[in-house]
């Protein structure tokens, strides 16, 4: 648990700066435009980074593709998490008029739409995270090639 600490942490702050971000959209009534939580993989990506760069540091030589590769999921997974909590409330307490709005058509075809949006969120996050995670352990990794030395 205790190499878990830092990806949880910055999992926290990744889905408050996730939720910072909705929230200012929301102020600006933006947040039913679909195309600004394409902003979301920034965000996201951001503090996965991060937390594999603090790991590296933190670990030393002892780093390896593993434990950044779980940090990162960590982190992501955490954020995801806490910020599909967020979206689930938001959309059924503070303003139970969001759904319809981010997407008439939809909302009165399906019975469970708001199940149908909560869970399209997650996914996209998970998915979000798993991606960058890897793309981002390709830069981290320590390479396995033998240096040629040239004479």
């Amino acid at each position: 648990m205790k190499n878990l600490t830092l990806p949880i942490r910055f999992g926290i702050v990744t889905s408050a700066v996730l939720i910072a971000y909705f929230l200012i959209l929301a102020l600006m009534g933006k947040h039913t435009n679909v195309f600004y939580s394409l902003f979301n993989g920034v965000i996201t990506g951001f503090g996965i980074y991060e937390t594999i760069k603090y790991t590296k540091i933190r670990q030393g030589k002892d780093f390896s593709y593993g434990n950044g590769f779980t940090a990162g999921i960590t982190t992501g997974f955490v954020a995801t998490l806490l910020f599909t909590i967020f979206f689930a409330v938001y959309a059924t307490e503070l303003d139970s008029t969001f759904l319809d709005k981010l997407s008439s058509a939809w909302s009165n075809d399906y019975k469970n739409f708001q199940g149908i949006v909560f869970f399209t969120v997650a996914i996209m996050g998970f998915a979000t995270t798993l991606v960058l995670t890897l793309s981002f352990m390709q830069l981290f990794k320590t390479s396995n090639n033998s240096k040629k030395i040239m004479g």
